[in-house]
């Protein structure tokens, strides 16, 4: 396969994982999965919390897909584990490290455009606690803020601002 078209499946399987993530977010996280994920709606104690279970499975899938390539001798399939790969590495460095702070380089805030909408939309989406009533279930591709918060005034029954 040309290198060209396995950068550009490495991009669609990195551009994919956005849909894949607010799926797992919203269905599974905030679903059936809350057990784990309910620790990352509350005040964290510690460094470690148990939602970061999910950061575990997802490396191990990652380690999965390589290791599936490399048995079967399959360029595209490595480079679709890269894409994925990659997109674990941004949700890491940029989730958890700027959104929460967790990590000491990255912690500063945006102080306008994207990077300032994607903290909004991520901090609107903590303001509930509950499994239900939650907005932004994505990542990377960021809904107005505004209309979030206008949301969460619905969804709690005050009157829009």
């Amino acid at each position: 396969m040309h290198p060209l078209a396995l950068a550009g499946l490495a991009l669609a399987a990195f551009a994919a994982m956005e849909g894949v993530a607010w799926l797992a977010h919203r269905y599974v996280m905030h679903g059936i999965g809350w057990a784990w994920h309910q620790s990352h709606h509350a005040p964290r104690q510690g460094l470690l919390e148990r939602n970061d279970w999910y950061a575990v499975l997802g490396v191990v899938a990652a380690i999965g897909l390589f290791l599936l390539a490399g048995r079967l001798e399959s360029p595209a399939l490595r480079a679709i584990a890269t894409g994925i790969t990659a997109y674990g590495l941004v949700y890491s460095l940029v989730h958890d490290g700027l959104v929460h702070q967790r990590w000491p380089l990255l912690r500063w805030t945006p102080r306008g455009g994207y990077l300032q909408r994607l903290v909004q939309a991520h901090r609107l989406h903590h303001a509930v606690r509950t499994r239900e009533g939650a907005v932004a279930f994505g990542f990377l591709v960021v809904p107005d803020p505004r209309r979030l918060a206008a949301q969460l005034r619905a969804r709690r029954g005050a009157p829009p601002a």
